[in-house]
């Protein structure tokens, strides 16, 4: 019998192991445009839209502004995850590419991930005035604060004067 437990015991160590190993590997996922290598290498400024997309194909996204040309834009991003932790961008690119009224290449850009700037653009928190007050700061803040008439006089009422009140001459 005791060596049955111990042969379990050798396989069920490395396994347990093996497996806390597993799940804390990270998971690299990439997402938007995936280039091909060097085809950044071939857009020059004076080429045709439809060149440049024969070369890197469709964009992630596209803009226009006021009629001085189209962009075009190809988008990718890398994530990593370790276990349940959320997930990290480590690597950001973004080729922007800019074309004149003639639909020609005008300039072209290469930005990463140190380029960008955080936006949030819906936070969901409402700012507000003032300062903020913890739970017992709430529950005991009124204690021993005077009233609405004033200062805090024993016999007094509420608008009164000391030691007259109903009933009282």
């Amino acid at each position: 019998m005791r060596s049955l437990f111990t042969f379990s015991s050798r396989l069920l160590i490395p396994a347990a192991m093996a497996l806390a190993v597993a799940a804390c590997s990270s998971n690299i996922a990439h997402r938007g445009y995936l280039a091909k290598p060097g085809a950044f290498s071939q857009v020059h400024e004076g080429m045709a839209k439809s060149e440049v997309q024969g070369i890197l194909g469709s964009p992630s996204t596209t803009a226009g502004v006021n009629f001085q040309g189209d962009s075009y834009y190809y988008i990718s991003s890398t994530t990593e995850q370790t276990a349940f932790l959320n997930a990290k961008e480590v690597d950001r690119q973004v080729i922007a590419i800019r074309f004149d009224r003639n639909d020609q290449v005008a300039s072209l850009g290469q930005y990463g991930l140190d380029d960008g700037k955080i936006v949030d653009i819906n936070s969901r928190t409402t700012p507000t005035r003032g300062r903020e007050l913890t739970i017992l700061q709430q529950l005991f803040g009124n204690i021993g604060a005077p009233g609405p008439g004033g200062i805090i006089v024993p016999g007094r009422t509420p608008g009164g004067e000391p030691g007259k009140g109903p009933g009282k001459p």
